[in-house]
């Protein structure tokens, strides 16, 4: 089965129902995996629920609150976690119309605080959130296609709405640093191990004593029931088999009235419906219908295995076994339960020890409990960087490799060509180096500059001396990332002679107003010994919807001309400047990979692995004279320098293959 493979799992709240089936299964099938679990042991958690796991050599249980930021982010490090499923979360619908708040602390800041955790250690490889299908809100009652993963968001009740607003922040969190999350919405969950506030294991008590079975409202409620197992399955193909960044819905298509669950539970116990159901007051709200199109998941392999006859059956059956599983629920068997505070099964009270795990039971070693005292504190990087262009795309990239790395940074808030401004940052800052992106590629393309020549002047050539005569004054080392647009084939470098242009030549394309103030400013920053300039050319990413991609741009020209040019690829490249910052690397250097690709390579890559039925056509660089406003630079630039530097640099074209082409393949083919 598996795609991914994880090494070291954390799951939280797996002593409660769906993550102890979860983490079971995993256990029992993946013995190579290590699992750790993260429960506070809340009043819908038991240890017991976790019994077949318990001797099990992969298996650790950790007493802990998610909400605890120490707590996380040590057991991300000592336990080498690379994986996260994150059940952990208050879920009971009716207790969050009295007790808010609760919700809001554990499944919003818990949540928040996991995540911080991920960027900080920059060690997770997947974060998969669970949610509800209830964040969707109600599904019309006529309606025949359900919510699929895109639709809107509109929950109803205190409950959805803190899962709404956690896979906001889970959506976030990967949009704007990068973490790898997959975010799951499933449908109702049934089975053993179930505390009985929810509906059925409530039904299934309360006709094992004889006692009356509680409808709000007129029972017409629709809802969807997924046998637990089933459920369990579902996740395991989503973690071996999930697409970062996706969002799976775990449903069914079989739907049942409250009303009708509880007519067959009673025939289960050979109940009289007519005489032990019975009517009470409504939720503040209650969702008529929720029904969703699980289609995404059943094309990875899921697809319900237990029919409602049988996962019924075996639930009660579990129950009958088991009545006093949970100690004493009487307070859950009301119509309108409240938030209950006893905690299932948490063993005895920790005490104090110099070893950094506190034994929770000394019949379990692996049961667990953080001693906090012990905890090392984290250790902080030496190294701060102040960042120029946080609205630029180059300048967004840098900040999510940084917080991959653990890197602390800021974004400058001065404007370049403003001296106070840029003295205020540094004083408040107080980075090691500094980091100019900000105006680097102008606006949208060089076009823009032939027609706002001053406002050019301003930002790349005033702001850009200013920002390193400031980070001189202080002793900072000023990444700055330039152009190679200051080229053209010449003379001793022709096309496909493979005699790229140098750091120490100098610049010999002025057919743009942009290429001359960056010729400019290159020389003059020269001057400084604080400067590291790195000269980027037609830069791409693996974002290859992102406007200012290269590969974007030319997909959607009409004609393109067909030149062999050096390029960067970012998502090689970005990470090195990065690494020439701590070796406080000096002077220029050309940022590009080794080599030269046309544009009809990179097209016929586009067309190969991409889009089968891409097609585009040529012009010649006179044709394409009379359509752009200024020219454009084509040349080769000689990365040999930043090749020694680093012998792992791939060529350009493998570059493209290994992170762009791979990559967005994989997405489309999954």
């Amino acid at each position: 089965m598996a795609t991914y493979k994880p090494k070291n799992i954390l799951i939280t709240g797996a002593a409660g129902f769906i993550a102890c089936h979860v983490a079971n299964r995993l256990i029992r099938n993946y013995p190579n995996y290590k699992i750790v679990v993260l429960d506070k042991l809340d009043y819908c958690s038991n240890l017991k629920n976790l019994n077949p796991s318990q001797s099990s050599p992969n298996f650790k249980f950790v007493k802990g609150d998610i909400a605890s930021a120490d707590l996380v982010h040590f057991i991300l490090v000592t336990e080498s976690i690379d994986t996260i499923m994150h059940f952990a979360a208050q879920t009971h619908v009716d207790n969050s119309f009295g007790n808010s708040f609760e919700f809001t602390k554990n499944n919003i800041y818990g949540t928040h605080v996991l995540l911080e955790a991920c960027k900080v250690t920059g060690q997770i490889k997947r974060f998969i959130h669970v949610s509800t299908d209830e964040v969707y809100g109600e599904t019309d009652e006529d309606a025949i296609v359900g919510n699929h993963e895109a639709s809107q968001l509109l929950p109803t009740n205190p409950y959805s709405a803190s899962k709404a607003g956690a896979e906001m922040l889970v959506m976030a969190y990967g949009r704007s640093y990068g973490l790898p999350v997959i975010t799951t919405r499933g449908n109702n969950v049934y089975g053993p191990n179930q505390f009985p506030e929810k509906l059925i294991p409530k039904f299934i008590l309360l006709a094992m004593k004889g006692q009356n079975l509680p409808i709000h409202g007129d029972g017409f409620n629709v809802r969807s029931y997924l046998y637990c197992e089933d459920v369990a399955e579902a996740f395991e193909i989503i973690l071996h088999k999930g697409e970062v960044g996706h969002v799976y819905n775990i449903g069914t298509d079989k739907e049942r009235r409250v009303i009708d669950v509880a007519k067959d539970i009673c025939e289960l116990f050979s109940l009289d419906p007519n005489v032990v159901i019975k009517y009470v007051d409504n939720r503040p709200f209650n969702d008529q219908r929720y029904f969703l199109n699980h289609q995404k998941l059943n094309n990875l392999g899921w697809s319900e295995r237990t029919t409602w006859e049988e996962g019924l059956r075996k639930t009660m059956e579990w129950y009958m076994k088991n009545p006093d599983w949970w100690g004493d629920v009487s307070g859950a068997l009301v119509p309108h339960p409240r938030m209950l505070m006893t905690p299932g099964m948490g063993g005895s009270d920790v005490g104090s020890t110099a070893s950094p795990y506190v034994l929770n039971n000394s019949a379990q070693k692996d049961m667990v409990v953080p001693n906090v005292k012990n905890i090392q504190p984290v250790q902080r990087s030496s190294l701060k960087f102040l960042i120029y262009g946080r609205t630029g795309w180059i300048g967004g990239l840098l900040g999510k490799i940084c917080d991959k790395q653990g890197i602390p940074f800021e974004y400058g808030k001065g404007r370049l060509q403003e001296r106070a401004q840029l003295l205020a940052d540094i004083q408040s800052v107080k980075p090691t180096h500094v980091f100019n992106v900000d105006g680097v590629t102008s606006r949208t393309n060089i076009n823009w500059c032939e027609s706002h020549k001053p406002e050019t002047i301003r930002t790349n050539v005033v702001g850009a001396l200013t920002l390193a005569d400031v980070c001189r004054e202080h002793g900072l080392l000023m990444m700055n990332f330039a152009t190679g647009c200051i080229f053209e084939y010449d003379a001793n470098h022709l096309t496909g002679s493979s005699t790229g242009f140098k750091e120490e030549d100098k610049p010999n394309f002025t057919g743009t107003f942009y290429s001359k103030t960056q010729a400019m400013v290159e020389e003059l920053l020269n001057e400084y010994d604080n400067i590291c300039t790195l000269r980027v050319r037609m830069a791409i990413s693996s974002d290859i919807k992102n406007p200012r991609n290269f590969i974007t741009k030319i997909a959607k020209y009409v004609k393109v001309v067909n030149i062999p040019n050096s390029m960067t690829v970012l998502d090689e490249l970005l990470p090195i400047s990065i690494e020439m910052a701590k070796r406080n690397c000096k002077g220029i250097w050309n940022f590009t990979n080794p080599g030269v690709i046309s544009h009809n390579e990179i097209l016929e890559m586009y067309r190969d692995y991409i889009d089968p039925k891409f097609k585009w056509t040529n012009f010649t660089l006179e044709e394409q004279a009379k359509v752009i406003i200024a020219p454009r630079s084509n040349n080769e630039m000689d990365a040999s320098k930043l090749k020694k530097e680093f012998p792992e640099l791939l060529s350009i074209k493998e570059s493209l293959i290994k992170y762009v082409f791979e990559p967005n393949k994989k997405k489309l083919t999954a």
